[in-house]
């Protein structure tokens, strides 16, 4: 029974080192993160130093940019979507090959964003122009990047 209990201790005492080593970490990582707060899931976070994430947009800047008029290239995505995690990588560079501006909108951070551009799934990638959405892409197209590069192509003219 003593060798449960030491054994048992010895348990906790990890679970807490692992829980107070990972809190550091993200305190580290949280310092100077793009969102409009410090009180993000732990998806969002992890994404915070990938180079593929570094376009975040937050809902108020969105909005503007898009009643403004000038063009933008809208991302919709969640951290904890498979799909995005394929799309995203393969989408990037892309876009940076074509030299398309992306701003990237987190759903899982700010929800509203599936009502606001009517958003059913994730990836979408939507295109507006004068204020109105021209055009969308839904779906992982990270195994057919035609459809990407005709998508971003158009954003040009």
């Amino acid at each position: 029974m003593k060798k449960l209990g030491i054994i048992g201790a010895i348990v906790v005492v990890l679970f807490a080192a692992i829980i107070i080593l990972t809190n550091l970490a993200n305190k580290d990582k949280l310092k100077d993160n793009p969102y409009d707060t410090d009180n993000l899931n732990q998806a969002t976070i992890d994404l915070l130093d990938n180079e593929n994430y570094q376009n975040i947009i937050l809902p108020e800047a969105l909005k503007e940019k898009v009643d403004s008029g000038e063009p933008v290239v809208a991302y919709m995505f969640s951290p904890t979507c498979v799909h995005c995690q394929a799309m995203t990588p393969a989408l990037m560079p892309i876009a940076e090959e074509v030299d398309v501006h992306i701003d990237q909108y987190n759903l899982l951070e700010y929800e509203q964003g599936w009502d606001d551009y009517k958003v059913e799934s994730t990836p979408t990638l939507i295109y507006f122009k004068d204020g109105k959405e021209v055009n969308r892409i839904v779906g992982d197209y990270s195994q057919d990047t035609d459809v990407i590069y005709d998508f971003l192509e158009q954003t040009k003219s």
